[in-house]
């Protein structure tokens, strides 16, 4: 009987996880994010359409700015800094069509998943959440 309650129970203690996006990564520190980004704006309007995305490199937003994404099914964000590289003068990626591309050794992290070929570190995410014209990015 008692084996019976363990099993019911274990549900319970695996899905209590904390509902947070987790920093395993060495070379990049932890900052808060709360950033809305309004579609309404001309510089933020073609993330109203699939496929396109946005740098956006305002002061105390993420670490070296933070790419805004429209994957087509929703948005997606993460952190402008090379997440393979200690922080230095070519850390900063750019936009490369639907990748971002790490000036220091080349690699291109896909906008969609935030992964690279052959990387150790995927980009640093953020959460989004859209109300209306707005998106909200946020850790």
């Amino acid at each position: 009987m008692k084996k019976y309650i363990l099993l019911l129970l274990l549900p319970f203690f695996m899905g209590c996880e904390k509902d947070s996006v987790g920093n395993k990564n060495p070379f990049l520190p932890d900052y808060p994010v709360n950033l809305n980004v309004n579609l309404n704006l001309p510089t933020y309007s073609n993330l109203q359409f699939p496929g396109n995305g946005v740098l956006i490199t305002t002061a105390g937003v993420g670490i070296r700015g933070i790419f805004v994404f429209n994957t087509g099914t929703g948005y997606t964000a993460f952190d402008a800094a090379c997440p393979n590289q200690a922080l230095s003068d070519c850390s900063s990626m750019t936009l490369n069509g639907i990748n971002a591309k790490c000036p220091c050794d080349d690699a291109e992290y896909s906008l969609f998943t935030g992964l690279s070929e052959g990387k150790t570190y995927p980009m640093k995410p953020y959460r989004t959440e859209v109300n209306g014209n707005i998106i909200r990015v946020y850790n």
